[in-house]
């Protein structure tokens, strides 16, 4: 099952099921010295990258080292296997670099930039003041700084690696996960296009609102790592800065955190998802990247888009069986 492809309705013949070796039977063992040569080269071209550029942390960087890891393994497994993961991910792929390339070009539509409404609705909520402001001014900790900059850059590395072992380990959750990505990410496009938002820090560099800092990135000094500081700061200039409504960081925090939920086994695990899509909005709104409104409208779009995703599919079967009953009848099947 592709990304693009719908899950068969019930009652339709069931797809061939690979035969797992039961406890005890020998299974069959791929060439060793292959499989050490290309996991060993993969990660000595990790490690140089991280040494000349330090930590990547660019979505479509980060999506790449994914997709080599698969193909690694996909190779030691054999051509078809291969030919699968190519076949799979090529369609999603494409549409997430298209993506990260409208995001950029979505600001110069001509549609006016939305930024004082957002702070008045905030300052609402605040009681009278900005959340950031009061965040800003109130916690101050390294160790936050750090926690906040780790889980802030999580953003772009959860998804791409959720996608990643779940195409390994169960390839229908991955393609009913890689369909909730593309539509969570394209109901954001959209909404970037309508309604162009400018985020906090640059409210405040526009002097609209109270001095804000960008301190998203604070803590990679703290870490000791300050070139994937660096790395982060760069890959975000080239992409759509007024595009803060709805926050895409808290909606793909929430949507990582119930796709998982069903398949977490401990207390803890289910305890540190919940947590990261709680402080994925705080870290978001103490960084200066987002108003708590941002928040809250993107973990909206990730609870629709979950609870939405079954009818699209049902009525994305309904168009192919409908397209496919108006096929005209090959002369070899009249």
């Amino acid at each position: 099952m592709t990304a693009v492809e719908f899950p068969a309705p019930v009652g339709a013949p069931a797809a061939p099921v690979e035969r797992v070796a039961a406890p005890g039977v020998a299974r069959d063992r791929r060439p060793l010295l292959p499989t050490v040569v290309l996991w060993a080269g993969l990660l000595v071209a990790f490690a140089a990258t991280c040494a000349v550029r330090g930590l990547p942390t660019d979505r479509v960087v980060l999506l790449g080292w994914v997709l080599a890891g698969l193909g690694v393994h996909a190779a030691t497994q054999g051509p078809r296997r291969l030919g699968r993961l190519l076949l799979d991910w090529l369609p999603l792929v494409a549409v997430l670099l298209a993506y990260d390339a409208s995001r950029g070009l979505a600001d110069g539509l001509g549609m006016p930039v939305h930024v004082e409404e957002l702070a008045d609705a905030d300052r609402w909520l605040g009681g009278g003041v900005l959340p950031t402001v009061w965040l800003q001014e109130h916690v101050q900790a390294d160790a936050w700084k750090a926690v906040a900059t780790l889980i802030y850059s999580s953003h772009f590395v959860v998804t791409p690696l959720v996608l990643g072992v779940l195409w390994v380990r169960d390839r229908e959750r991955w393609a009913r996960c890689a369909r909730l990505v593309v539509g969570l990410s394209v109901a954001g496009l959209v909404t970037y296009v309508l309604y162009p938002a400018a985020p906090p820090w640059l409210a405040a560099r526009d002097e609209v609102i109270e001095p804000v800092a960008r301190i998203s990135s604070s803590g990679w000094e703290v870490l000791g790592l300050p070139k994937a500081g660096v790395l982060l700061d760069a890959g975000q200039g080239q992409v759509n800065l007024v595009a803060a409504m709805p926050s895409l960081h808290t909606a793909f925090a929430a949507l990582m955190c119930a796709v998982l939920l069903p398949m977490a086994r401990w207390t803890w695990q289910r305890v540190a998802l919940v947590a990261y899509a709680v402080l994925m909005p705080v870290v978001l709104v103490w960084g200066g990247e987002h108003y708590v409104v941002d928040t809250l409208l993107g973990a909206a779009y990730a609870v629709g888009i979950f609870l939405a995703m079954p009818s699209l599919e049902r009525a994305g079967r309904a168009v192919l069986r409908r397209a496919a009953g108006s096929a005209p009848a090959l002369p070899w099947r009249a």
